[in-house]
């Protein structure tokens, strides 16, 4: 029955061969091997009949993993044409030929080479044929046959990882699925139970179960805590031939990891907590922190703290610490020992992402009990007021009392008080303080017009305790009187034509005031009694605090008067009424048809009538070209150069007189004599000067004598005229000047012009003594050294 089956599928192969190659073909199979095929062709529509071919087989199927001593058997190719004679020779091609399969070339035998791994090739397709020793040709169409490998159970089922981690959320319910794990086999699925796969557990029970099918990891226990448990370590093994005694297996390991709900309210670790805080702590200072447990992790830990209820709610506040989950205590208001000591706060602390599914384990907060005492310190000093405000007339009398600041000290001791102005803020002093009351006064008089405010510092400090001490600021308004008369606003340039006619209107004036009535100005204007009815001039009060200046008669002359005094009083309407009067200065000035000002000089009607505009034009062009003619003689003048007759710079004397220098001191006998100027007699002696050549020599001119008691001032400026009259007397380019000290120095005379009439050395320690500045000096002349040099 085998051998029947091998032939059926050769015959096939062949049958499909034939059919392959023929487009149109009916196909008969018998166990017989004969076939008839019958078609028409294209080219003749001849029948074709096809040949009976008869092939051999005894096997088509092999074993893997072969271990027998001889080659395997695979089977035999045969056919009708095969005499037994030796011509015909077998040929074998395709997967695996000369290699793995072998063929007998003169029996047709086929063998397996090598063992054969199903898991590497599980089928293999070969070609056979048939030829002719002879004549090389192919007494059979080559033919395809397949060779299948039979699988054994050589492979364990492997899982598609070493390891698996999961997670699945605490407190899951039984049967919660958690992963799916996967194992494969390598074995043929097709044939017997060599792949088939079954799933047990090795480790991990009772906390999970898997299924043997399907490879599902599930819980097996309800209510798995990740407080009490967080890591799981779960082995499945994966067995094939369906879980039979002598199936291959594999294993994997499952890490399973418990993740974390809010299964759990926070907790207090104690009941109560006590903190204390200085009266002094300003508000937001941090007094102490408080914490609540809760075993969860991450937003499931997270809490919020809140004071539900206490007397010390209004004075403190708690906030909450996002990173370490604390509630930290904090000042809300200021504390005041002496009003309250203790204070009890309720503290709540509340989960902020509870889970509804585990409401009913209770409510997910607790509260703690938190005692608070104040602690006493030393205060300063504290006003009744944050500020002062204290308004005083500016006529108040110096060392009258303008307000009073109140201050105390806040501690049960309530030391005395003593109170004094911050002078920084009062540098001239005006105010002043009892240091016992607290009572303002004024030291000096006010001024609301110099200055409207006064902003001081009043220091409040402890006799007991210096360095308690607290300032407040006072602001002091100057109430304004009518101290101040009004003035006029502007200096006024007033005029009246002298063609001005009768109720003409002139200036307007206004006025100003220091002061600042309540009521604001208002001002009032009028004649001084004593011109209750001015001849010349009115003046009209405009109500609105100005006032015009009215003509009183028609025409004004120049020549009989060219200006007009108009007193006028100014008044206020404050209490008390102050008033003061203005004059005004009117000038009579001639001016044109349309009453525009053209001349207010009295000088200018002594005038010849016939001088006009022209010929005073010339003379001031006249004028001019003179003073250009003398500037440019002045400056050909101060061309004029001489040759200097000696050229070393040694041998210059002092008594060649150059721009910006002194004279040339005691040793200087040519250039001046002190005694021309002590004896206005004296005459000078013909001496030449030596820092120029002369163009001619000319005898100097001597001077007529002069009285005895001419001044010396005025003999120096005879001197000078004589000089500036003289054109031999040198220098010639340059300018001899005589100064006049003068009499009576405090100082004494510092010139050495007299030190001709002086004997001996003269003692110039002295210098030293005129300070800094006298310090040059000091040491050209003081002491012997200098004398000498």
């Amino acid at each position: 029955m085998r051998t029947h089956c091998f032939l059926a599928v050769l015959l096939w192969s062949s049958v499909f061969y034939v059919v392959h190659m023929t487009p149109s073909q009916k196909r008969t199979n018998k166990h017989s091997y004969s076939e008839r095929i019958t078609g028409m062709s294209e080219n003749d529509g001849k029948t074709l009949h096809r040949t009976k071919r008869g092939w051999m087989w005894n096997q088509f199927f092999l074993l893997e993993e072969y271990t027998g001593p001889d080659t395997q058997y695979v089977g035999k190719l045969h056919t009708d044409q095969d005499k037994g004679d030796g011509n015909l020779k077998y040929i074998l091609t395709g997967d695996g030929a000369g290699s793995l399969f072998i063929i007998d070339e003169n029996t047709g035998d086929i063998h397996a080479a090598k063992k054969l791994d199903r898991e590497e090739k599980s089928l293999y397709v070969l070609r056979a044929k048939a030829i002719d020793r002879k004549t090389g040709r192919q007494v059979e169409p080559e033919s395809e046959f397949i060779i299948k490998i039979h699988d054994i159970n050589d492979n364990e089922p492997k899982f598609t990882k070493d390891m698996y981690t999961a997670s699945i959320p605490e407190m899951s319910g039984v049967g919660t699925s958690v992963i799916q794990v996967t194992a494969t086999d390598a074995d043929d699925a097709n044939y017997g139970n060599s792949a088939k796969v079954v799933y047990s557990i090795l480790q991990g029970q009772p906390y999970f179960s898997v299924d043997p099918e399907t490879g599902i990891i599930k819980t097996a226990l309800p209510d798995m805590s990740r407080e009490n448990r967080e890591q799981y370590q779960v082995v499945i093994q994966a067995k094939d031939m369906g879980g039979q005694m002598g199936g291959l297996s594999g294993t994997t390991t499952v890490n399973i990891t418990l993740t974390d709900v809010n299964d759990n309210p926070p907790r207090f670790p104690q009941s109560s907590y006590q903190f204390s805080s200085p009266e002094s702590a300003p508000p937001g200072t941090p007094l102490g922190r408080i914490k609540a447990n809760d075993p969860d992790v991450g937003e499931n830990a997270e809490i919020e703290y809140s004071i539900s209820n206490g007397d010390g709610s209004d004075m403190f506040d708690i906030i909450t610490d996002k990173d370490t989950q604390e509630g930290i205590i904090t000042v809300k208001k200021h504390l005041d020992f002496e009003n309250k000591v203790l204070y009890t706060l309720r503290v709540e602390a509340t989960n902020t992402h509870p889970d509804p599914r585990f409401l009913q384990l209770g409510p997910f907060k607790d509260t703690a009990l938190v005692k608070i005492s104040v602690e006493d310190i030393d205060e300063p000093p504290v006003f009744s007021r944050p500020w002062y405000l204290i308004e005083v007339d500016e006529d108040a009398k110096e060392g009258s009392i303008i307000g009073q600041v109140v201050a105390q000290d806040p501690d049960i001791a309530k030391n005395t008080i003593k109170y004094s102005v911050d002078r920084h803020t009062d540098l001239d002093r005006i105010f002043n303080i009892y240091s016992g009351n607290g009572s303002l006064f004024l030291s000096k008089p006010l001024d609301r017009e110099e200055t409207p405010w006064h902003n001081i510092t009043v220091i409040a400090t402890e006799i007991n305790n210096p360095k308690q001490s607290s300032q407040i600021p006072v602001f002091i308004r100057i109430l304004d009187i009518n101290d101040h008369a009004p003035e006029f606003a502007n200096y006024y340039e007033t005029f009246v034509c002298e063609n001005a006619k009768a109720g003409q209107l002139i200036q307007t004036v206004s006025a100003i005031d220091k002061d600042q009535p309540a009521r604001g100005h208002k001002f009032f204007f009028e004649l001084v009694p004593e011109f209750a009815v001015h001849p010349n001039f009115s003046v009209v009060d405009n109500k609105d605090n100005t006032a015009g200046i009215m003509t009183r008669r028609n025409g004004y002359s120049r020549s009989k008067t060219s200006t007009y005094l108009l007193p006028i009083i100014i008044f206020d309407n404050d209490y008390p009424i102050q008033s003061s009067t203005g004059t005004l200065t009117i000038r009579v000035c001639a001016c044109d048809s349309r009453g525009n000002m053209q001349s207010c000089s009295a000088e200018a009607l002594l005038l010849p009538a016939g001088l006009s505009t022209g010929a005073l034009v010339a003379i001031l062009l006249c004028i001019i070209i003179l003073l250009v003619l003398v500037v440019l003689f002045t400056a050909l003048k101060r061309q004029r150069k001489k040759e200097p007759l000696i050229i070393s710079k040694d041998d210059v004397r002092d008594n060649i007189v150059t721009y910006n220098d002194e004279g040339g001191g005691e040793e200087d006998t040519q250039a001046f004599d002190i005694g021309t100027l002590r004896n206005p007699e004296a005459r000078e002696e013909s001496k030449m000067r030596r820092d120029v050549i002369p163009e001619t020599i000319f005898q100097i001119r001597r001077t007529a004598p002069l009285w005895e008691n001419i001044d010396v001032q005025d003999f120096i400026h005879r001197r000078l005229k004589e000089n500036d009259l003289d054109p031999a007397a040198p220098p010639y380019d340059s300018l001899a000047t005589y100064a006049y000290e003068g009499n009576d120095s405090i100082a004494n005379s510092l010139s050495s012009l007299e030190s001709l009439t002086t004997e001996g050395n003269q003692d110039y320690d002295y210098l030293s003594d005129w300070g800094p500045r006298f310090k040059k000096l000091a040491d050209m002349y003081g002491g012997e050294d200098s004398d000498r040099d």
